[in-house]
């Protein structure tokens, strides 16, 4: 296409030069200009001959009638200061003009250079229609790939830490790709897709860049929204440029990232569903195992919702292997926290192992922003090591928010907000089977006017699974804050602060009734079945399939456990009340309380435990 219009603006340019010197040879003026003497001009001039004449802008050259009326006359004028006031007195109308060169080779240039300035300026601005940040029309069915022939992405297996099983997965791709033969011998075949699953932050971009610096063959990168366009067919079309692009560097590998843009269940849209979107997937499909082969090329994808991909992608064949790249564990968490703290001083303090038990749940990006928001810190207080405060700090601005220490709180309020944190951490440090007490702090965080802060088990984190008794301790711990602030102001005083407690509540007590069958009413049955479609907001509603009268029982049961839990919270605070008093007046003289001031205050009071439901 480039050379074709290159070619046509070269021979537009040769015809307008043939235009050009065929004008300045065979265009000759029609009107010749005779010469006259000067003495003879001003003979004319005083008897009155002459009405009007042209004088050059140099003074140079005169330019009149002939007094007979034959044609225009020449004369060249001397350096005669009388000349003007000659020809006003006898009334002749001088006009001034710039002379005008009527030379051969001024005629070529100005014939020349404007058609050329035209053609410099199309051809410029049909680059940019090509190449330019705005207009795609004449490329916008490429493919936006980036390819990388000798990958350079300064990642490998060794930036990657703390997702080990999903690491060697991809090691054997890589593995695969240097050493085939030793693969094909025994009649193994290449995989043909790696799906990588898993939360946001957990490093699945990460591990392609690390594939792409390990494997040393082509590697092609994409984005899953960069198929699709608002021109039909648009999608399809890049597609295929992206494969014979792909085919043609064989082995190779292509990375799609956030596939989920693309490969959605088709047949969920309105009217149909056969919109430009199900075209580009069911291009997808046929360029990954269609009726043509793809030989040596891997296809990595990423993605963290699976549950909305298509079936026909996930089969075998397209993408062999889906390897869930999930949140860290204590011993990942670590790792994690040794690569990033690479070019980072730290005090002696600074413990790593500390701050991986105490970020459960963190992905490898929070680890990340953790350090990273700990350094700027540090930088904000002019010290040039890393210290463990720091450190804090960053955790509690990564889990709450900056704190809000410029706003000014009136003592009723601070004594108000410190029962209420008080009442969370008594209750959930006297509850058995439940998660310790890491600070409570009385300093506004985010949208929080107080915080109390608890450290999750590894155990329970990583399995998932959460008893019985738990779930009802977590609800008496939720209810310690209102309950406070019911036993010490009285029922009336009693603010909305707990809003986001008693919402807690409820979904607890309503899951443990209609999801996990913890009801001694109703039972071990699951009750109102989720929507299998994903779309079209049928993803946050649940489908009815109970009775009214068994949606009264559910009302029931939920009213019984929140019942439950609020008696056992309130009991612990009314048989502890000495204890609150004391934990709410260190919180208003010091703010934030920490796991071994509140363990020593429970250890030098007569505390009475919360009993067994």
């Amino acid at each position: 296409m480039n050379k074709r219009w290159r070619n046509a603006g070269l021979y537009g340019l040769l015809v307008v030069v043939v235009i050009a010197l065929a004008t300045m040879f065979f265009d000759q003026s029609p009107t010749e200009i005779k010469s006259q003497k000067y003495s003879q001009f001003i003979d004319d001039v005083q008897q009155q001959k002459i009405e009007s004449v042209v004088i050059s802008s140099d003074k140079s050259i005169a330019r009149f009638v002939s007094p007979d009326g034959s044609g225009r006359v020449e004369v060249n004028l001397p350096q005669d200061p009388g000349l003007v006031k000659i020809l006003t007195d006898n009334k002749v109308d001088i006009t001034v003009q710039p002379t005008q060169d009527e030379s051969a080779l001024v005629r070529l240039f100005s014939a020349l250079v404007i058609p050329v300035l035209l053609l410099v300026a199309l051809f410029f601005l049909f680059r940019r229609a090509q190449n330019g940040p705005g207009s795609q029309a004449m490329n916008f069915g490429k493919s936006k790939a980036r390819v990388q022939m000798e990958p350079q992405t300064q990642v490998t297996f060794g930036d990657v830490a703390g997702i080990d099983q999903a690491k060697l997965e991809l090691t054997e791709v890589v593995d695969f790709l240097k050493n085939a033969d030793r693969f094909t011998a025994i009649g193994a075949k290449i995989p043909k897709g790696v799906l990588l699953v898993g939360p946001p932050g957990t490093g699945k971009t990460l591990l392609a860049k690390a594939v792409a610096g390990e494997a040393g063959v082509p590697f092609f990168s994409i984005s899953g929204s960069e198929f699709v366009e608002m021109f039909v067919g648009v999608g399809a079309s890049r597609v295929r440029d992206l494969f014979e692009q792909a085919k043609a560097n064989a082995p190779c590998i292509v990375f799609i990232d956030e596939i989920d843009a693309v490969g959605r269940q088709r047949g969920a849209g309105l009217g149909g569903g056969n919109d430009e979107r199900e075209q580009t997937l069911n291009q997808l499909l046929t360029e990954m195992d269609g009726f043509e082969g793809n030989t040596g090329i891997i296809i990595i994808a990423a993605t963290n919702r699976p549950d909305v991909l298509d079936a026909a992608l996930l089969r075998p064949g397209r993408f062999d292997r889906q390897v869930v790249v999930d949140r860290p564990d204590y011993a990942g968490r670590l790792e994690i926290l040794n690569v990033h703290s690479r070019g980072k001083s730290f005090s002696q303090d600074v413990d790593l192992e500390k701050i991986a038990r105490r970020t459960p749940g963190f992905t490898g990006a929070d680890l990340s922003n953790l350090l990273n928001e700990s350094a700027i810190l540090a930088a904000r207080r002019n010290l040039t090591e890393i210290a463990m405060d720091e450190v804090n700090d960053a955790i509690d601005r990564v889990l709450a928010g900056p704190e809000k220490k410029d706003r000014v709180m009136s003592e009723k309020r601070k004594t108000l907000v410190a029962y209420h944190e008080a009442g969370h951490a008594l209750v959930g440090a006297l509850m058995p089977d439940y998660d310790p007490v890491q600070k409570i702090s009385i300093i506004p965080r985010g949208r929080a006017g107080g915080l109390t802060w608890f450290t999750p088990s590894e155990e329970r984190l990583e399995s998932g699974l959460y008893s019985r008794s738990y779930l009802q301790n977590q609800m008496a711990v939720a209810l310690g804050g209102r309950l406070a602030e019911e036993i010490i102001f009285g029922e009336e005083e009693v603010t909305t602060g707990a809003s986001n407690d008693l919402q807690q509540v409820a979904r607890v007590a309503r899951q443990m009734v209609t999801q996990f069958g913890m009801s001694d009413k109703l039972g071990p049955v699951a009750l109102g079945r989720q929507q299998g479609n994903p779309f079209l907001g049928r993803d946050i509603a649940s489908e009815r399939d109970f009775s009214e009268k068994t949606a009264a029982s559910i009302d029931s049961e939920v009213r019984i456990l929140v019942d439950q839990a609020y008696e056992r919270c309130k009991q612990v605070l009314v048989e502890n009340r000495h204890i609150l008093d004391k934990l709410a007046d260190m919180l208003v003289d010091k703010e934030t309380v920490d796991s071994e001031e509140l363990q020593y205050l429970l250890a030098t009071n007569d505390v009475k435990m919360a009993g067994v439901v």
